[in-house]
């Protein structure tokens, strides 16, 4: 398994280690211990399955009370995955990655708390597995509206299908600073 760091601090792509042969493939998806002396250390407390056609996008999401980390992978299919950094006070402060996750490339995306995320859909379909290290919790959830102007993501598609609620979120600039992540206080989950 390998570590690839990305230009946010904490935000980190992992490529496991796929044994294939011509029955397939098989590969571990999460290993507590592997993942934890490697710095994904993370708690993972439930797992999420999204199924989604072309064109969809889920996100930019984040919880505040309840903040969750995220390890994130495409099972079937290809997503553009986008993590934000709106954490107050970073100096990374409106900064993005985006990568490409996909059922052939078997790559997954672990996301801090602090961090907004979200994905499109770049196949027919994809489904999508996301360990997350808190529960739900409906009336935290957040968000920042995927094609803010002032972020300027470069998604693969200028227009997308969203839930009525990812139309209604706010861009970054518009948040209000009660609804943002504070970087005092999640400094030690992000090793800074």
């Amino acid at each position: 398994m390998k570590i690839i760091p990305l230009e946010l601090p904490a935000v980190v792509l992992i490529e496991p280690r796929v044994f294939a042969d011509p029955r397939g493939y098989f590969f571990e998806t999460y290993q507590a211990k592997r993942y934890a002396d490697l710095g994904v250390g993370a708690a993972f407390v439930q797992d999420n399955v999204s199924f989604s056609k072309k064109g969809v996008i889920r996100g930019l999401h984040y919880q505040l009370q309840k903040p969750q980390a995220k390890l994130v992978m495409a099972l079937q299919g290809e997503i553009i995955d986008v993590v934000v950094d709106i954490r107050q006070g970073s100096p990374h402060f409106g900064k993005w990655v985006k990568n490409l996750l996909s059922s052939d490339n078997h790559l997954q995306l672990f996301v801090p708390p602090g961090f907004a995320h979200g994905f499109m859909v770049t196949s027919d379909t994809a489904i999508v597995l996301y360990k997350v290290s808190d529960y739900y919790h409906p009336g935290d959830e957040y968000g920042i509206i995927w094609n803010d102007p002032d972020l300027a993501i470069d998604w693969p598609r200028a227009e997308g299908l969203l839930s009525d609620k990812d139309r209604q979120f706010p861009t970054l600039r518009n948040a209000s600073p009660g609804h943002l992540p504070k970087l005092p206080g999640i400094l030690e989950t992000l090793g800074e």
